[in-house]
């Protein structure tokens, strides 16, 4: 995005920057990340991410927006039903959205190393609180409006969404912090197996629970 004189526009050139410091980010990591190491993958001179930004501390911040920003619910989902629109819902939070030149996989990496420092900095712990309700929010209402017309069995709604995307965090964290890149298909098969017929009408299973 460029302005009528040619030169990028306040838009583009926060764009470039984020995009500048998560390449930063994936070849440095978090602890050991430098602003000059921004301005290394930086296409312009590295006083303008200064102007833009006073900070380290205040660039991640709003680079953590930019990449939560790019996960956001997709409300155009095109599903002839309720159990269609759940699996692409499932689907874009394991898988990642389908974008071109978009690599889910390393996007994740960045994401959830900042994740992992998240209990040491306010800011960030707010931003990640505000994305995981975000994607519970997102599945329950799905599982909602299947409950209205009789698709979905009765169930709590967020309930259900929480079991749902606790087990996708923990297939990514599998992925990325062990290796185990076999762990989102696993679990998207999991949850076939063994969570969504619960979703099922007319299904009734009870689970003893033992007092302690």
């Amino acid at each position: 995005m460029t302005s009528s004189g040619g030169r990028p526009s306040s838009e583009g050139t926060r764009e470039a920057i984020m995009e500048a410091t998560f390449r930063a980010l994936s070849k440095n990591g978090y602890a050991d990340l430098r602003m000059r190491d921004i301005g290394e993958e930086f296409e312009m001179t590295r006083p303008v991410i200064h102007y833009h930004y006073n900070s380290k501390h205040e660039l991640i911040s709003s680079f953590l927006e930019y990449l939560i920003a790019q996960y956001k619910d997709d409300d155009t989902v095109d599903a002839e039903d309720h159990w269609e629109h759940l699996g692409i819902r499932i689907d874009q939070c394991i898988f990642g959205p389908d974008i071109d030149g978009f690599d889910h996989w390393e996007r994740m990496t960045v994401y959830h190393e900042l994740f992992s420092q998240a209990q040491h900095n306010e800011t960030h712990r707010e931003l990640f609180n505000q994305h995981y309700e975000g994607m519970v929010v997102g599945l329950a209402d799905v599982i909602e409006a299947g409950i209205e017309d009789g698709t979905f069995a009765a169930v709590d709604p967020m309930e259900f969404s929480q079991l749902l995307t606790d087990v996708i965090h923990s297939a990514r964290a599998r992925r990325i912090s062990l290796g185990q890149e076999d762990a989102p298909e696993q679990a998207r098969t999991a949850v076939n197996r063994f969570v969504l017929p619960r979703l099922v009408p007319n299904v009734s299973v009870e689970i003893p629970i033992e007092s302690r």
